[in-house]
């Protein structure tokens, strides 16, 4: 029995260190991002957690360990600074009590809250249009933060977080980066937390909408991120399992990646988002004047596969998109939208970026425009592939085409931080065999 007992825990050990020796020796944890790849190698670039000492590089197996391997204080404003690389091993849940048991709404629940009763108060028949208040939307924002407080995880400054192996997971919540800076994440499927409260506004769109908390990340006023080699999906809960009230979609995922609140020198690369709605926000708000001058980001090499919209949706930024592959099947259930959305002063510069999509999709959908006021973009290089033929399309021409607010491509800024730009046709064989979680060598 005894030598039962101890060739387990030399197995356990094994199991546990060896991946951890492997990714070390791969200098996984201690790689940085390169002198021009993307707007997150401005100025002192992008190292994370580099400078680790090994009393501060850890493996984490679930959400007690990676918060203890943090710094061991959640959900304050007492963020650990000191170089940290911490590899993630397997699936985390963050949607677990203190003993990592899974929990459900009723963990979370305010005692005032009842579903039912929040149908019957603001159902639009005898609610109307307006801004849901009183009591019961109270304890529904008490609920959600409950929840928010359990399943989205703060990162610290100078962090990098990289999955070991092929099979890193993070589910049942997100990873919040606001004001801090240099942190790297890398090679970990993200599937999209669940909001189990959200909000009904009557008041969004013609017939109203059901909106959601939590991104899988969400980087705000925030400095020299990089973001990459991950998976971003809904997983095992997609939008059409959560039903509908009220004739709407009851949804239950907010964001993929969104960047918000003049967060600055990011760089997103060789990520996969796939089966999602609303992908990636740079900028949050037309009002939010402070953005200005910031939420420079660069996108490349990414694969966008059955996702709705956003991809990204930009304010005030100057954006860099190129190399990325875009496809999209009519039968998803996930619905094709728009992919760039031209937002306020936005100045998105996008080069040599591929869209297949299964059926003849007029391509002036590509990119939809919110402003008012004449807005601008740069794109060139753009190839439009159908399932029966392809060609290489001037976008902007096309939306101006069928639109009557026109886009004029007179940006002020041209890219300089970058590699080389991959010549279209060659983009969908290179993104599709190197982005995503698990192919990170």
């Amino acid at each position: 029995m005894k030598r039962f007992i101890s060739m387990f825990l030399m197995t356990l050990l094994i199991c546990l260190y060896v991946p951890l020796m492997y990714a070390e020796a791969k200098g996984l944890g201690r790689e940085v991002l390169g002198p021009r790849d993307g707007w997150a190698a401005y100025g002192e670039g992008t190292t994370g957690g580099a400078e680790a000492t090994k009393e501060n590089v850890f493996t984490v197996t679930n959400r007690k360990e990676l918060i203890q391997a943090l710094g061991g204080n959640n959900n304050t404003n007492q963020y650990n600074s000191t170089p940290k690389i911490i590899y993630i091993k397997g699936t985390i849940n963050l949607n677990v009590d203190d003993n990592n048991q899974p929990v459900g709404p009723d963990f979370y629940k305010d005692p005032a809250f009842d579903f039912e009763a929040y149908l019957r108060e603001y159902n639009p028949e005898t609610w109307g249009k307006k801004e849901v208040s009183g009591l019961l939307e109270e304890a529904r924002v008490r609920s959600q933060k409950n929840q928010k407080d359990r399943i989205i995880i703060n990162i610290g400054s100078n962090t990098s977080i990289i999955g070991i192996g092929s099979d890193a997971k993070i589910e049942g919540g997100g990873f919040l980066i606001k004001n801090v800076s240099n942190v790297i994440i890398r090679n970990i499927e993200f599937e999209a937390p669940i909001d189990y409260f959200p909000q009904w506004d009557p008041a969004d769109g013609p017939l109203g909408e059901w909106n959601s908390e939590y991104d899988s990340i969400s980087i705000e006023e925030s400095s020299h991120i990089w973001i990459d080699h991950n998976t971003f999906t809904d997983g095992s809960h997609p939008d059409s399992a959560s039903g509908t009230y009220f004739g709407r979609r009851f949804q239950q995922h907010d964001g993929a990646l969104d960047i918000k609140n003049s967060s600055d020198f990011i760089t997103i690369s060789y990520n996969v988002f796939e089966n999602h709605d609303k992908v990636t926000l740079i900028g949050s708000s037309d009002s939010r004047t402070a953005d200005s001058g910031h939420l420079r980001v660069t996108l490349h090499h990414n694969y966008y596969k059955n996702v709705t919209q956003r991809l990204p949706r930009v304010r005030f930024g100057q954006v860099h998109i190129y190399n990325n592959y875009y496809e999209f099947s009519e039968q998803s259930e996930y619905e094709f939208q728009y992919a760039w959305g031209v937002g306020v002063f936005s100045q998105i510069y996008a080069e040599n970026n591929y869209f297949r999509f299964n059926w003849n999709i007029d391509p002036s959908r590509i990119i939809k425009v919110w402003s008012k006021n004449e807005e601008s973009m740069y794109e060139t290089g753009t190839i439009v592939d159908y399932s029966n033929h392809r060609r290489q399309i001037d976008l902007i021409t096309a939306y101006n085409n069928a639109n009557t607010l026109k886009l004029k491509e007179e940006i002020t800024w041209q890219p300089v931080f970058y590699n080389l730009i991959h010549p279209t046709q060659s983009v969908p064989a290179l993104v599709k065999a190197k982005a995503g979680s698990g192919k990170l060598h």
